[in-house]
């Protein structure tokens, strides 16, 4: 473990991850839905559907004795943008950058920024405990457990992410839909897997991130730099193909 670890961190180093220019969103997050008022709180302890949470952490155990999964949860659990556009951007079929696709990059980076503020108002409100804070136990992870405790658990910010990236991928190129939220739907599971996230947050964290995503499209910037985005992806796939 502490191999595929080093060697995730390694890879976010070259990439120059650790050092992202600030991002300006399209909307602001009080211009998103109030997620507090859209969706059910999380479970109660003790409730049926906690104990449904419980054994799915269990499973999510389980799992990290697949070495190929355990890594697949661990760079996913890096809390980076940059990473996030690399892991979807391989089923996307592009390798994504600020300076080699710079119309994909803008909307993608600024629209991902704008849908993941829906998570701010129902984690401060809830304030869940997270599961590996529960069980008083290290995440797969444990380089990022001081500060993950100290912010709340439900919904899932990796999971909107990955989650609003593909969204937005599959608005770029419809081709891509199906893989994309594939490999998106499998980040949300890895949060699961890595200890950090209850299911239940997990399932609440795509349609609070579709909301965003629904949201964002009144935003005449956005669908401008949409139309830039789409036209760029169309013209590198012409030049590859020849």
């Amino acid at each position: 473990m502490k191999k595929i670890l080093i060697l995730t961190l390694l890879l976010c180093l070259q990439l120059g991850t650790f050092a992202q220019d600030k991002i300006i969103p399209y909307l602001a997050e009080e211009e998103l839905p109030d997620a507090v008022l859209c969706v059910p709180a999380p479970p109660q302890d003790p409730s049926t559907e906690f104990d449904h949470d419980i054994l799915r952490y269990m499973w999510g155990k389980q799992q990290r004795k697949d070495s190929l999964r355990l890594e697949m949860a661990i760079r996913d659990a890096v809390w980076n943008l940059d990473s996030t556009l690399v892991i979807l951007g391989e089923p996307f079929g592009l390798k994504i950058s600020k300076e080699g696709t710079p119309a994909i990059y803008e909307v993608l980076t600024r629209g991902v920024t704008t849908i993941e503020a829906i998570r701010v108002k129902p984690k401060a409100h809830y304030f869940r405990t997270r599961p590996f804070a529960y069980f008083k136990e290290p995440s797969i992870f444990p380089q990022d457990d001081d500060w993950l405790a100290k912010e709340g658990s439900y919904p899932s910010g990796h999971t909107i992410r990955a989650w609003a990236c593909a969204l937005l991928m599959a608005q770029i190129h419809p081709g891509t839909a199906e893989a994309v939220y594939a490999r998106a739907w499998e980040s949300g599971v890895s949060r699961v897997i890595s200890g950090c996230h209850w299911q239940s947050d997990v399932d609440a964290s795509r349609p609070i991130a579709s909301m965003g995503y629904a949201r964002l499209q009144i935003s005449q910037e956005f669908q401008k730099q949409m139309a830039k985005a789409q036209a760029e992806y169309i013209r590198i796939k012409n030049k590859e193909g020849k």
